[in-house]
């Protein structure tokens, strides 16, 4: 995975547009999963493509309009996603400008119910925070990588323990600490932060703490 280990992140501030231009990011490529980066400067575009499989679109800056050849479309803003349709070309373009991250998924990967194909959703929406609890939800997962929700309440988290892959967490609502290594590092709504495979990793939520975790195992 092309992206920096032990140390809190932004994906927005991290990967500006430019201006006039489209700008992509290559994060990892394998046949299960797929990570990429896409800035999109103001009135830019991509244009309508099909794939055979599944693709999440993730804003974390911005505003997006997500539209198919057959005259569908949907406005996303900052925190919203949505699964792209099977073999219906898909485009995205943006009247002022986005950022946001496409997970392309394996055609073997099992999609969580909860979610449809062309249909707005907000991840942190997903999933409550119970008092005293940690919640997990699983969005996608295939035999080489696993995509899940957690909520945690305030005061609780995950003793130290390491992965069998590499992991990047998405933070999409209250603040967190990371434990990595021996550091600790502060983690908020809208930043990241990435574990190398085997790393030793702890989480603890500060005040009510939701996050996305991808984990890979290629």
């Amino acid at each position: 995975m092309k992206e920096v280990i032990g140390k809190t992140y932004s994906i927005a501030h991290e990967n500006p547009a430019v201006k006039g231009c489209t700008v992509s990011k290559q994060v990892l490529n394998t046949p299960s999963l797929g990570i990429y980066y896409f800035s999109l400067a103001e009135a830019t575009d991509i244009s309508a493509e099909s794939y055979e499989y599944h693709k999440l679109l993730l804003i974390a800056d911005g505003t997006a309009e997500v539209y198919t050849n057959d005259n569908r479309s949907w406005t996303l803003v900052s925190g919203q996603a949505i699964i792209t349709p099977l073999d219906v070309p898909v485009g995205i373009k943006t009247k002022s400008g986005t950022i946001y991250t496409e997970l392309s998924f394996g055609k073997e990967t099992v999609m969580n119910n909860i979610i449809k194909p062309g249909e707005v959703f907000t991840l942190k929406e997903l999933l409550p925070v119970q008092q005293d609890k940690i919640v997990n939800m699983d969005i996608a997962h295939n035999d080489k990588m696993k995509f899940v929700l957690m909520s945690f309440s305030a005061g609780t988290g995950l003793a130290e323990h390491a992965a069998p892959g590499d992991a990047l967490i998405f933070a999409l609502e209250g603040e967190g600490i990371i434990g990595y290594e021996g550091k600790e590092h502060k983690i908020k709504a809208g930043e990241n932060f990435r574990f190398a495979k085997n790393g030793r990793h702890s989480v603890t939520a500060v005040s009510d703490f939701k996050m996305a975790l991808l984990l890979t195992l290629e």
